[in-house]
C-alpha cells in the first residue's frame, strides 16, 4: 500500500510533501513522545501524532518513515512543512483523534 492510497481511503488532507505520496507503507507507529518514536518507529511506516514542530521531520527523516499524519486536525509549523518538502515526507492531516485513526489505518494495512 502506497501513502497516496492511505489519503484516499482514510480521507486525508496533504498538507507537504507531495512528491512523497508514491512511498509505500510498512505498518503503522502511534505516540506523540519523539524519543519513544525515535526508538521504535520502523522505516516505511506512518506516524500518527499531534506534534506540529520541525523536531517531527528529523525524527521521520532519521527513521526513514514514509509518512507523518496529525491528528484532531492539526497542520504542521511552516518549518516542518518546508522541511517535508525538503526531505519528501508527506505530513498529512486528520480531522479524527489518534486512537480512531490508528484503529482504521490499521485494518486498511492488515487486510
Amino acid at each position: 500500500m502506497k501513502v497516496s492510497d492511505i489519503v484516499i481511503a482514510l480521507g486525508l488532507k496533504v498538507c507537504s510533501g507531495e512528491q512523497g505520496l508514491d512511498k509505500e507503507i510498512e505498518g503503522g507507529y502511534t505516540s506523540d513522545l519523539l524519543s519513544d518514536v525515535m526508538g521504535n518507529a520502523d522505516a516505511d511506516q506512518v506516524w500518527i501524532t499531534l506534534q506540529t514542530h520541525k523536531n517531527i521531520m528529523a525524527i521521520a527523516s532519521l527513521k526513514e518513515l514514509a509518512a507523518v499524519v496529525l491528528v484532531k486536525g492539526y497542520e504542521p509549523e511552516a518549518d516542518a512543512a518546508e522541511q517535508s518538502n525538503l526531505e519528501g515526507i508527506p505530513i498529512l492531516s486528520s480531522e479524527e483523534e489518534a486512537f480512531e485513526l490508528t484503529g482504521k489505518l490499521y485494518k486498511l494495512i492488515s487486510d
